[in-house]
């Protein structure tokens, strides 16, 4: 068994330091008010039994008020009296500091809250290490002197959870959509180089992951491009290659037709488009940025975005190669094709590519055969989106999302057009359903009442998000301010304007719907009653944003929180504060949003149709997934599936496995086991457990990821069910 230490470093469970610290307090008492040596032992052992019964690592924390409990329970007050006041003192010690021990774990690489805090982070690099080292700084420096001090303690209480404390000393925003096209066409800085419009495709596809790494190093989020904003620099290459060909060739042959010259300026620049999308695909996965990481960024691929038939055709060239090279895979460094995390896909189906007889169906049919691969592209469904996402006007919109999920809302400029790219999000505050519901002890008064409350309390902490934005210089990323990946505002300008009017969003969150549902009326999403509560649920929290919206003229958006390591934070508060509850607080984390519990028996068809419901009330972000087994040999399984996305739910995904083993070479679906009391990954054929020799992929919050994950998230992970 193991325990979590205060600076985050994971040691063996070792009763005897329990002996000795109730030793040490039961010394320092009357002879008369001691206990016996058999009762001290006593309580350590029955503090063992608990700690194994919890399933987790538990923290120090957490142990010692089990201490304290147990030596209530013997009636030895004056001994707890003396426990509880060394404990009071050292915490007055550990306050003067709040940060040391954790940064010189960070170093020493032992800090096992940190390692399994990002899946997509390293934190024996340099650069990682750095990040979460300035991560703490700010982090302590939110919580001592930026934030009201009841919204830290009900952050660390798991009440809410204040997202990104380790950017919000910095005037960051989350996540946004890269007007990419402006960029492009217009001409950016990066640098302080100027950068003038390509004047190929090639070049197009290099510039567009320049742009991708500075804005990574500017935000704390993901970020969006369009595959439609390169598309154009298609016909340019097309054309000056149709110069040099038809210069070539006739300087051969006087009467080249021209249908050669055509054929083979084809030719050359299909072998330009690979050689671009290869640049975008490589340079995302390499680069490191800033914070450490390869950039959040997702691709977006919508045919009914190209402005013309001509351009419609050549985007779909290129979505055609992007899917094959994402097909294939890049290289580990063992020279094996292995699933990457990023550039997260994005399909959009549509009449043109959905039926058998639609003329871009064949992308469709690669797609599939992708996902089955690679998991990726998700899918956003035209049809749907269209109905969900309508502006003042009453039209629909169909667009990507910033990141993994985080969706903008309908927005006219001062024209009247609508405009999605060089948008943003502020920042995100999520509410723990869970606890409320417990709170409540199945009274739905007294469940409003707690409710009210904590909605007031996380429109504090989002006003605190504003707020800090506020003020916020162009001059501070002029890479997103100033050059043209959100605005293009002067230096010494700030972006007050665009913080209010809708043009930005800033998203409450919410999680645990499943099993704060089951808290109060004991049904699931699943059936009738549940699924009307929750729905009931969701419609409240509406009213709410469009109440603050109206009264602040700031876009807040409700948002279906990507749990990553908070589900893990908020399943273990749960326990501390009511215990063990079987189906709600058993487990080492709650679920994401409105999803369906991972453990519950249901087929991909119903899955999606009922969370369809949902999604359509969390319209600052959603996304439905279904778990599916190897589908590489069953592609018409898959494109069922997609066709269902495209009639049902606005935003999808499969969720397959792709692992590999470079012990023994073994190309399959790494598992997760239990091992003194710790959940671990293991290879099936040769037993392997070193992480660092394994490359598994897994989708854990909208994006894959490809470190590893805390217990909460492995145990989520370990315990979902097929749908198919």
């Amino acid at each position: 068994m193991k325990i979590i230490k205060r600076n985050g470093a994971e040691v063996t469970f070792d009763i005897n330091k329990i002996i000795i610290a109730i030793t040490k307090a039961n010394e320092s008492v009357v002879p008369s008010a001691r206990m016996t040596e058999i009762q001290i032992k006593r309580i350590a052992e029955d503090v063992e039994m608990a700690a194994l019964h919890m399933n987790r690592s538990l923290n120090v924390e957490e142990i010692q008020d089990m201490v304290e409990d147990q030596i209530m329970n013997q009636r030895a007050f004056e001994v707890a009296r003396r426990y509880i006041t060394y404990r009071y003192n050292r915490a007055l010690v550990r306050k003067a500091n709040t940060t040391d021990e954790q940064i010189l774990s960070l170093i020493e690489c032992n800090n096992e809250e940190v390692k399994q805090e990002n899946s997509n982070k390293n934190p024996t690099v340099n650069s990682v290490q750095r990040d979460y080292m300035a991560g703490e700084v700010s982090k302590d420096i939110t919580k001592r002197l930026l934030l009201p001090a009841d919204i830290v303690e009900a952050n660390e209480k798991g009440l809410i959870h204040f997202h990104d404390s380790d950017y919000f000393a910095q005037h960051m925003h989350n996540c946004d959509l890269v007007n990419l096209e402006d960029m492009l066409q217009n001409g950016t800085v990066i640098s302080g180089t100027m950068i003038e419009k390509p004047h190929s495709f090639s070049t197009a596809c290099n510039i567009a992951t320049q742009i991708i790494a500075q804005v990574a190093s500017c935000q704390y989020g993901g970020q969006s491009i369009s595959l439609t904003h390169l598309a154009p620099f298609v016909d340019i290459s097309r054309k000056k290659l149709r110069i040099n060909v038809e210069e070539e060739l006739r300087s051969i042959n006087p009467n080249v037709s021209e249908e050669d010259i055509d054929r083979i300026t084809e030719k050359r620049l299909l072998e330009e488009i690979r050689s671009g999308v290869q640049t975008i695909q490589y340079q995302v996965v390499t680069l490191m940025t800033t914070n450490g990481q390869a950039p959040f960024v997702t691709v977006f691929m919508y045919l009914n975005e190209a402005k013309n038939e001509r351009e419609k055709r050549d985007l779909a060239i290129i979505i055609e190669e992007t899917l094959k090279q994402r097909y294939k895979g890049v290289k580990n460094e063992k020279g094996v094709w292995v699933t990457p995390a990023f550039p997260k896909l994005i399909y959009v189906l549509e009449e043109d590519n959905i039926h058998e007889d639609s003329p871009y169906y064949y992308l469709t049919k690669l797609a599939a055969k992708c996902t089955a691969k690679r998991m990726v592209p998700d899918y956003i469904s035209e049809k749907i989106m269209l109905q969900n996402k309508i502006d003042k006007n009453g039209e629909g919109h169909c667009y990507t999302c910033m990141g993994c999920r985080s969706f903008l809302t309908p927005y006219l400029d001062e024209n009247g057009q609508p405009k999605y790219y060089g948008r943003f999000n502020q920042g995100v505050v999520t509410v723990n359903l869970v606890d409320i519901g417990l709170s409540a002890e199945g009274d739905m008064d007294r469940f409003w009442q707690i409710f009210d409350e904590r909605m007031e309390l996380c429109h504090r902490a989002l006003q605190c998000r504003h707020e800090r934005l506020t003020g916020t210089l162009s001059d501070a990323a002029p890479i997103l301010w100033q050059h043209g990946a959100l605005l293009r505002l002067s230096k010494g300008e700030t972006i007050d304007k665009y913080l209010h009017g809708g043009y930005s969003t800033i998203s409450l969150g919410y999680a645990g719907l499943w099993e704060c549902v089951l808290s109060l009326n004991g049904k699931k999403l699943t059936e009738p009653d549940g699924e009307a509560l929750g729905l009931e649920i969701m419609k409240k929290l509406n009213e709410y944003t469009a109440k603050w919206k109206a009264e602040e003229c700031i876009d807040y958006s409700l948002y279906g929180t990507p749990l990553e390591s908070t589900t893990y934070k908020f399943a273990k508060c749960l326990q501390k504060r009511f215990g063990t509850i079987k189906g709600i607080t058993d487990k080492t984390y709650i679920t994401n949003s409105y999803h369906i519990h991972v453990t519950e028996e249901i087929d991909a068809f119903k899955k999606l149709a009922l969370e369809s419901k949902f999604q359509a009330l969390s319209p600052g972000g959603a996304i439905s997934y279904v778990e599916v087994p190897d589908m590489q040999n069953n592609l018409d399984a898959v494109l069922s599936v997609m066709k269902f996305i495209y009639d049902n739910i606005m935003y999808a995904e499969l969720n397959t496995k792709s692992d590999y083993c470079q012990a023994c070479g073994f190309d399959g679906e790494i598992e997760v086991v239990e091992e003194e009391g710790k959940l671990v990954w293991k290879c099936p054929n040769c037993g392997n457990t070193d992480q660092s020799t394994m490359n598994v992929a897994r989708r854990t919050c909208g994006y894959i990821g490809t470190q590893y994950w805390n217990q909460g998230r492995t145990q989520e992970i370990k315990e979902r069910v097929l749908h198919l």
